[in-house]
């Protein structure tokens, strides 16, 4: 096999240097024979911390059009995904060697007629810590609820289920090896999932100082998806007429996010870059959600750490790409650091060592 050799600043420290992969790994000894594949600014491998691979507007697709969804994710960039809830299993992936490394959640576990028709596995509060068992032992480590929904009944958002379904399902998931995350538009469901140890949240917009203040102490991540939260006036004027309860909340949330977000990242919540590709949006565009976190306010650095080493480090795999670290990582013509836009034109995305798209 070919020795291949890059050469340039390795984020995130910056220092100009030499990698070389062999057998799929980085090696920083100088390697007989290699051949220089590309130089510029080398980047450990972008991670999608909320995605949905499986997933269109209606529930599952076909392995074929999964595929296309895994391919369009990787040539975004993002070589590590947290598959954050879908309707297929998707597991055969974990043997396709040109397709980003996967960590699955299993199916969404929602209460019945309270979510996307045909996403998720749908429960009453008896059977919640039950089904999170079952989705925790098919996943790879986490399992996603739907912590909030639009309620018909009520005209507005409220919990799926009560805190103490909750809170046994979380005990569940955690006896079975698997972290717990949760869709959480809304304030009311945060309380009782914090309360009972959740391991992340996902949207976050209902979010409290008091709320941001335990999730920070407890190490409880957030995975804002700030490219959905900005979908919050279309969600809101599709259910004024039916809904103004609802329409009233989401502008709300809408036009709080900023603070609410910046005070979570302020206080140390640890924050992470989820595209919620899949199902309303497209495949392909972890760098986008980078861009909305920094055009958020987060400093550029950060923006881009929750979309690379640090969100690496979080879900279990290598932050930087030190001796013997698997080779998965980009080469930008420029400083993402300084432009974030050359994420979008990457020179090369190594994956497991073999270069598998770039200009």
């Amino acid at each position: 096999m070919t020795v291949q050799r890059f050469r340039g600043p390795v984020l995130p420290d910056g220092e100009v240097r030499d990698l070389y992969v062999v057998d799929g790994h980085v090696t920083h000894e100088p390697q007989a024979g290699a051949e220089t594949a590309a130089e510029g600014w080398i980047v450990p491998g972008l991670v999608d911390a909320h995605c949905h691979i499986g997933l269109d507007d209606h529930g599952a697709v076909d392995d074929a059009e999964a595929e296309a969804q895994a391919v369009a994710d990787r040539d975004g960039g993002a070589l590590l995904i947290r598959d954050c809830g879908s309707a297929l299993d998707t597991s055969w992936m974990h043997e396709r060697e040109d397709l980003p490394r996967l960590i699955r959640a299993g199916r969404h576990v929602a209460r019945t007629r309270r979510y996307i028709r045909g996403y998720a596995a749908e429960v009453e509060p008896a059977d919640l810590a039950a089904q999170v068992a079952v989705e925790a032992r098919r996943g790879d480590g986490w399992v996603k609820l739907v912590g909030d929904w639009i309620d018909r009944e009520a005209g507005d958002l409220t919990p799926s289920f009560p805190p103490e379904a909750f809170a046994a399902a979380i005990a569940a998931a955690h006896e079975n090896g698997a972290k717990v995350t949760a869709h959480c538009f809304g304030h009311e469901v945060l309380p009782g999932l914090v309360e009972a140890g959740i391991d992340c949240i996902e949207h976050g917009t209902g979010l409290t100082p008091d709320l941001v203040e335990r999730m920070a102490a407890a190490g409880t991540a957030l995975v804002p998806t700030v490219m959905q939260l900005d979908k919050f006036p279309e969600h809101a004027t599709a259910g004024a007429a039916r809904f103004p309860a609802y329409a009233s909340t989401m502008t709300d949330l809408h036009v709080r996010r900023r603070d609410t977000l910046m005070g979570a990242f302020e206080a140390g919540v640890p924050m992470y870059a989820g595209s919620d590709g899949g199902g309303v949006a497209r495949h392909g565009n972890i760098v986008g959600e980078v861009v909305a976190l920094a055009a958020l306010g987060l400093p550029v650095r950060d923006a881009l750490g929750a979309a690379s080493w640090r969100a690496r480090e979080w879900l279990g795999w290598n932050a930087t790409l030190e001796e013997g670290a698997p080779a998965d990582f980009i080469v930008t013509r420029a400083d993402p650091l300084v432009d974030l836009a050359t994420l979008h034109r990457p020179v090369a995305v190594v994956l497991r060592g073999r270069i598998v798209s770039g200009s």
